[in-house]
């Protein structure tokens, strides 16, 4: 059975395990993910200490209040029981005189069991002489004499009276002869008196009063001795102590020497105490629960104390608002670190999770992402900033797209350009006279150089080759030209050495050597030269088709350099690869063409120069920045796929 009972527990147990770690990792989750938790964690950090020193203070302010409280009702106390023992040393020393006065003494022996009519002349004297005595003394309310031989009771309020029951006075006398030649509290218990016996001891063991007892014969010579009596109303005794309540729910207790309960203010219960207790202590209260501050002053003298009761809630009512305050102030304290991090975390951390979010969308290719704020501050700025970013690389990237997009399209408009029906005319003319004035040798070398300048052309979608390789397809176009203008000019190159490995754009060069072939010697009366030359100068690569062609004005001249300076901007360079019969579209259309790929694949730090003097030549000079033509050739390869793709 046992076993069964451990089987069924364990689920249960494995169960609140997993449970609690659940929570435990929802919490680390919520505090590791989320910096407004942090920050409120951080905030009631910061507020704990203070939390715990205000509490702890309030604690120790309350222990001091019922410290101080304590020493200044128990100086109350000690000055009460002091004032009390003085009254009862008074008391006491009235009844010794009583006791030991001679003529009492004498009048009290000379009674005998069976007073005489003189004796009880003498009784009369002696309860004068009584009387007398117990005015000295506020507190006494009766002064009583039981005189054991006669079985008589001389009272001072009620006079004499003789019990002739012997049995009910011996029961009586005997309890109350225990005490001695020493002033006690008579100790008589509550059922020793039949219904109605009570009163007939002149109100010697009323409830509200007090009787204290002594032995009148010096040296005990009976069994029962002679008795004094002497009777304190409680209230005259309570008049002494109640100043000493300080509120209507402080109970005072006086105890006689023993520990027998005098009186007491109030119906409350009687508090138990041990002797050996402090003289303050804090114990719950017998009817109702509640803690009470008892604080005892016990008089060394006669053993009398007093135990004032109060409510620890009561001692504590003066201090109760400076508490609340401190609660409340620690309430306050809580929202408003709850509040200021919720505020920190709307100006802040908003802000930045709103980022974090963006740049989310971002890395998810997102390029509509855009951030709201109407902030001003540095988290502004930096939303702006972000907002700023996501455009222009939106912007960078459709741009570089678009530009080798409408880079290939102006290639091809370029090369669709060369292909024209007056170029092949021209050229099929020129193989036919040659054919006809020449042998068939010529007319096999001009369609050996046009078959390979096309196919390098079209060699596999190859955007760039190198300088080396440029100038070689080149000359296969040259030359076919050299034949159809039957050698009317010759080349030169002058490529250096640190420029042949840089890559240049395929049939960059083919336009301006076209222009000086077609422009430069058509008209010309002798032979001339055209150079094709290439150096690497502060950081450029420069490259030189210069011809001794008949030249241009300078009126023509200035047109075409206002026309291609006016297509030399990016925005431009578009418009006009995109038009294909737009009016930029005239006789120049191959120096424009060479711009608008330059400005495209080069960027607007490339340039073309043009200069040119009437009947002396034309040299035209390409600027291109050495780091976008190092390595072109890979990188062309590469981004030419993925256009493709």
């Amino acid at each position: 059975m046992p076993a069964r009972c451990r089987e069924g527990r364990q689920p249960a147990n494995a169960e609140g395990v997993a449970g609690v770690k659940r929570w435990g990792q929802w919490l680390y989750d919520k505090f590791s993910r989320h910096i407004q938790v942090r920050l409120t964690c951080y905030f009631l950090l910061i507020l704990l200490p203070l939390v715990a020193v205000s509490l702890y203070a309030n604690m120790r302010s309350q222990t001091i209040l019922e410290e101080q409280i304590a020493l200044r009702t128990k100086g109350a106390l000690d000055s009460a029981i002091g004032y009390i023992d003085l009254a009862l040393r008074n008391v006491e020393e009235l009844a010794e005189l009583v006791s030991t006065d001679p003529q009492t003494v004498s009048t009290i022996e000379r009674a005998g069991e069976r007073p005489s009519a003189g004796t009880l002349l003498e009784f009369a004297q002696l309860l004068k002489t009584m009387t007398n005595f117990s005015t000295v003394n506020p507190l006494l309310t009766n002064l009583s004499m039981l005189l054991s031989p006669s079985r008589t009771l001389l009272s001072t309020n009620y006079g004499g009276k003789r019990f002739e029951d012997a049995e009910r006075y011996d029961r009586i006398a005997g309890w109350l002869g225990q005490s001695g030649n020493k002033l006690t509290v008579a100790a008589v218990p509550g059922d020793a008196f039949p219904t109605g016996e009570r009163d007939e001891w002149n109100g010697m063991f009323d409830p509200s009063y007090i009787s204290m007892v002594r032995s009148m014969d010096m040296v005990p010579r009976r069994s029962m001795p002679n008795l004094l009596v002497v009777t304190i109303k409680k209230q005259t005794l309570l008049e002494l102590i109640v100043p000493l309540v300080s509120s209507r729910d402080a109970q005072i207790y006086l105890y006689a020497a023993g520990g027998s309960l005098v009186t007491q203010t109030g119906a409350a219960g009687i508090p138990e105490w041990d002797d050996e207790a402090k003289d303050a202590i804090i114990r719950p209260s017998a009817d109702t629960g509640e803690p009470l501050l008892m604080i005892r002053a016990k008089s060394k003298a006669t053993g009398w104390s007093i135990v004032m009761t109060q409510p620890v809630s009561e001692l504590n009512r003066p201090a109760t608002p400076v508490r609340w305050s401190t609660y409340m102030i620690i309430a306050i304290s809580v929202i408003l670190a709850l509040w200021i991090s919720w505020v920190v975390y709307r100006s802040i951390s908003s802000p930045l999770e709103k980022l974090a979010y963006g740049m989310r969308q971002l890395g998810m290719g997102n390029l509509q992402i855009r951030l709201a704020s109407k902030r001003r501050d540095e988290l502004g700025y930096l939303i702006a900033s972000f907002n700023r970013t996501v455009e222009d690389q939106r912007r960078l990237i459709q741009g570089h797209y678009e530009q080798q997009l409408l880079l290939s399209k102006t290639e091809l408009k370029f090369l669709q350009s060369q292909i024209n029906p007056h170029f092949l005319y021209n050229t099929l003319d020129s193989i036919y006279w040659s054919a006809k004035e020449h042998h068939a040798e010529e007319i096999s070398e001009m369609v050996l150089h046009l078959s390979k300048f096309f196919r390098l052309s079209l060699n596999k979608g190859q955007e760039t080759f190198t300088l080396e390789e440029t100038v070689h397809h080149l000359h296969y176009y040259i030359r076919v030209q050299q034949i159809r203008f039957s050698e009317q000019f010759f080349v030169e190159y002058d490529i250096s050495d640190d420029s042949r490995d840089l890559h240049l754009l395929k049939l960059l060069l083919q336009p301006l050597v076209e222009n000086a072939i077609l422009h430069g010697f058509a008209d010309l009366d002798h032979t001339g030269m055209l150079r094709v030359a290439s150096m690497v100068r502060d950081g450029m690569l420069v490259i030189a088709v210069e011809d001794t062609g008949c030249g241009i004005p300078a009126d023509r001249l200035g047109t075409i350099r206002e026309r291609l300076a006016r297509h030399a901007c990016t925005e431009r360079v578009m418009s006009f690869a995109e038009s294909d019969n737009g009016p930029g579209r005239d006789d120049f259309f191959g120096l424009r063409n060479v711009v608008a790929r330059m400005k495209l694949y080069y960027g607007e730090s490339s340039e073309m120069l043009l200069d040119s003097v009437e009947h002396a030549g034309t040299k035209v000079t390409l600027r291109i920045p050495l780091d976008r033509v190092r390595d072109e050739g890979e990188e062309a390869d590469d981004f030419t796929s993925e256009v493709q793709s």
